[in-house]
């Protein structure tokens, strides 16, 4: 898994901007204002001028692989060959290698190197029994060695010896299955052409196990979800919002925050939140705050509204600002509805993450949680004098879940609580080992949590396992191993908590991409696959998508029983696609166009870093960072996309 970049800025295109005429020009840079409204493009062709060097975080021209490395004393896997022989294919540059030795954290207790992934997780500090037969990397009964990892089943301690050899025989049995397990993902599909209207013969598709793809058409809505299929679903520009001006002083600014309902999408600027008019980017209202917004919950309710975390004031060089304030913004009516904040003694608490769930908004902290109704701002509880305990944090949505920590700095033990949203009453509770020190909710309903479980993941994406847990018993059903090496999702747990990307939970199961890898395509490009996991049985269920040759593929949220998904292209534009949650058919709902102006400023907005919405053939990706943009070159806020479907 890779953790999304800092915040520096990325680099869009230079000079003009592009899509459809506008009825004004756009203006040049002005001192900072309370609002940027929308700016369409200048009338006539895009601008289809020299394109800029790629910004921040733009992935670098494909250099040669080295063979992988084999452990000390381990047999050496063949070296990779330019043109591999007939037989298993080698490992491509950002497959699994080897896992490293885990460095424990600071107080968390001393664990030994785990044995292959997928296989049973003893208890912290012990191993399995010496000689326990192990299955190949990433196999199960019954299902296909694709070479993923696979669930952990809750265990009780086992007794045995220690594990004499059995490091070595891992690390062998990780690198042989590396090998079979390139050559299934490359060849389990076949890379062709797929006839889509328009450019046919440019589009990429992938026909691979569970992977077929379909292009639009019929107009209808997608078999098991909302979203409808447009008939074309070639893309142009809506809109695009320039990004605000930042003082050098000020640096960079966060702008987290986008919504999207029927009639308005909005976005977080510098002191304010603009609602937009989601198909012309018309400016319909301006809700103006004394201070930038920090945070901000995805969750909308049925009469929409949100909440957010926004400093009191514009922050300087000496006077940065905390995040103390709590607001419920109306995006029908484009008003703030309330705004509060709590105090630990005399000092204002500062918050670090807020969300919404069953009429509560709550906002979690170092110095506990808080919680208002959203209606009247009334405050349903606050941290006690008496509390030996504190919620980190809360998962919305469906459900109320409170991240609690408890115990010593140097061995915490977290508690997952399912909360009533009214009272704070907890309903369940499921208590993690002792020693994990940081947690995240993925999804409330069914309950699913993540943990970098002694830093083990090794990159710092924040996952190394996810729990599947019971909120009506606080039973674990089942624990799933997921190494860094091998996903590329990642879940910011120390503060926001529910701030995750590249996952999806619905009907049970848990989509996520894997990690980048070569193509088995002629470009040599990189691509990656979805998958998913049983949240019962912890399992694989066997079905990948295919990103195709050239794309990378992300889930973005669930819409029925499919997934939502963006594929991303270094040389194409960029797609939309419904993911059928029972056959893993692909069916592209949006795909932006190639203009290579257009196509700079849409890979400036990575799915790892940045904000990306999707209804009903629109498109929307914003910034969640602005800076300040003395080196000339054209940056946006965001970017809107649409269908004429």
């Amino acid at each position: 898994m890779t953790q999304p970049p800092p915040p520096p800025p990325h680099q869009p295109p230079q000079g003009g901007g592009f899509g459809p005429p506008q009825d004004q020009p756009p203006q040049p840079p002005q001192p900072p204002q309370p609002s940027t409204p929308a700016t369409p493009p200048p009338s006539g062709a895009p601008d289809l001028g020299k394109a800029p060097a790629p910004g921040y975080g733009y992935p670098q021209a494909p250099t040669t692989p080295a063979a992988p490395q084999s452990p000390p004393a381990a047999p050496q896997a063949p070296a990779a060959q330019p043109t591999p022989p007939a037989g298993p294919p080698q490992p491509g540059y950002g497959y699994p290698q080897t896992p490293p030795q885990p460095q424990p954290g600071y107080g968390y207790p001393g664990r030994q190197q785990p044995g292959p992934y997928g296989q049973p997780t003893p208890p912290y500090g012990q191993q399995p029994p010496y000689g326990q037969p192990t299955p190949p990397y990433g196999q199960y009964p019954g299902q296909p060695g694709h070479g993923y990892p696979q669930a952990t089943v809750p265990m009780q301690a086992q007794s045995g010896g220690p594990g004499g050899g059995r490091k070595l025989n891992a690390q062998v049995a990780i690198i042989v299955s590396a090998v079979v397990a390139i050559a299934l993902i490359i060849g389990g599909g076949v890379w062709y052409a797929g006839s889509t209207g328009k450019d046919d013969d440019k589009k990429p598709t992938a026909n691979g196990k569970g992977g077929t793809e379909n292009k639009g058409g019929g107009g209808g809505a997608s078999s098991g979800g909302k979203e409808k299929v447009p008939a074309d679903p070639a893309a142009k520009v809506l809109f695009q919002v320039p990004a605000p001006a930042v003082t050098k002083e000020q640096s960079t600014i966060t702008v987290t925050g986008s919504w999207l309902t029927d009639t308005v999408y909005a976005k977080s600027g510098i002191g304010e939140v603009v609602g937009y008019d989601p198909a012309k980017g018309t400016k319909k209202w301006t809700i103006d705050l004394p201070g930038p917004v920090c945070e901000a919950t995805k969750h909308v309710t049925a009469d929409n509204k949100t909440a957010i975390l926004y400093k009191p004031a514009m922050p300087t060089k000496d006077d940065p600002q905390s995040c103390t304030q709590v607001a419920v913004i109306d995006l029908a009516a484009g008003k703030q509805v309330w705004s509060r904040s709590a105090k630990e003694g005399d000092r204002p608490i500062a918050f670090d993450n807020v969300t919404v769930s069953g009429g509560t908004v709550a906002a979690g902290s170092s110095s506990g949680g808080v919680a208002w109704d959203i209606a009247t701002g009334n405050v349903l509880w606050s941290p006690k004098v008496t509390d030996s305990c504190y919620d980190m944090g809360y998962g919305g949505g469906e459900k109320l879940v409170a991240v609690r920590r408890c115990g010593r700095y140097d061995a915490p033990q977290l508690n997952i609580q399912t909360l009533d949203p009214k009272s704070g009453k907890v309903l369940s509770e499921y208590k993690m080992d002792r020693g994990i020190e940081y947690a995240g909710v993925v999804s409330t309903n069914p309950l699913v949590v993540v943990a970098d479980v002694a830093d083990s993941a090794g990159d710092g994406s924040g996952i190394s396992d996810f729990f599947s847990v019971d909120n009506k018993t606080g039973k674990l059903r089942i624990r799933i191993s997921a190494p860094g090496d091998a996903f590329a999702a990642s879940c910011e747990t120390i503060t926001e908590v529910e701030d995750c990307h590249g996952l999806a939970v619905g009907g049970d199961r848990l989509y996520i991409p894997t990690e980048e890898h070569e193509g088995g395509g002629e470009s040599y490009g990189r691509t990656n696959e979805v998958v998913a996991f049983d949240l019962a049985t912890g399992k694989q269920t066997g079905q990948r998508a295919d990103a195709g040759d050239g794309y990378t593929i992300t889930p973005l949220r669930m819409d029925g029983t499919n997934v939502i998904a963006y594929k991303r292209s270094y040389s194409k534009g960029g797609q939309i696609v419904s993911i059928d949650g029972g056959t893993f058919e692909q069916t592209t709902l949006l795909e932006n166009p190639e203009n290579e102006a257009v196509h700079d400023a849409e890979t400036s907005m990575s799915p790892d870093y940045s904000e990306i919405l999707y209804s009903q053939g629109r498109l929307y990706m914003s910034e969640v960072f602005a800076s300040d943009q003395s080196n000339g070159r054209k940056e946006y806020l965001a970017v809107a996309f649409g269908t004429n479907g």
